[in-house]
């Protein structure tokens, strides 16, 4: 009889003990495994750049500022913009030191300096267009928007022209194209989101 319930005893306690382990166990899988924040913004990041002619390249450009992005169309055009102004400004200025520096040729040099200026011209299109979307509104949505797609559009354009400006298979050459494709890539994905918030305004 004491031998029964000693060992009832004993189940009981490592039945305990089971339970107790388990519970620690979640608790540590909740603390190094966390539920990601912004999971609606993120989501709403993903299904929109899911429209756009570079889903991957939009969503990891964008994903890192979901919390202000949170669900807002505009929002997401505007980070977008930013974002591809950040990215061309830290590419003129890589741009600009190698057209500085030696082991180019002339020829180089003077694609370099002439895609320099496409670029800058590029970065005050979409310049105007971020201070655009900052003060528009539902009374001067139709022509703001309007605006702001032409010079997205221009943006897009020139940094096109500076990308052909690099066709051969020098080292330099074949960097700057990459960084040049990479903002055109940006800056398209950039007109799709702002044209898929004017037909949500519309």
């Amino acid at each position: 009889m004491e031998g029964s319930i000693a060992k009832h005893l004993l189940n009981s306690v490592l039945i305990l003990l089971a339970i107790t382990s388990l519970i620690n166990s979640s608790s540590a899988d909740t603390r190094f495994y966390p539920v990601p924040p912004n999971i609606v913004s993120t989501e709403f990041i993903k299904t929109s750049c899911s429209s756009t002619t570079y889903p991957r390249l939009c969503y990891t450009t964008l994903a890192g500022h979901a919390s202000l992005i949170q669900t807002s169309p505009k929002l997401l055009a505007h980070v977008a913009l930013n974002v591809t102004l950040a990215t061309a400004k830290s590419t003129s200025a890589v741009m600009l030191k190698l057209s500085k520096g030696s082991g180019m040729n002339p020829r180089e040099v003077e694609a370099m300096q002439d895609c320099l200026e496409e670029l800058s011209d590029s970065a005050d299109e979409i310049r105007r267009s971020i201070g655009e979307m900052g003060q528009i509104n539902a009374s001067n949505f139709e022509i703001m928007m309007s605006d702001i797609q032409t010079w997205v559009s221009a943006a897009l354009t020139d940094e096109t022209t500076c990308r052909d400006g690099f066709e051969g298979n020098t080292v330099n050459g074949k960097m700057v194209r990459s960084r040049i494709v990479n903002i055109a890539h940006m800056t398209s994905n950039a007109l799709s989101l702002i044209n898929s918030y004017a037909s949500v305004h519309a």
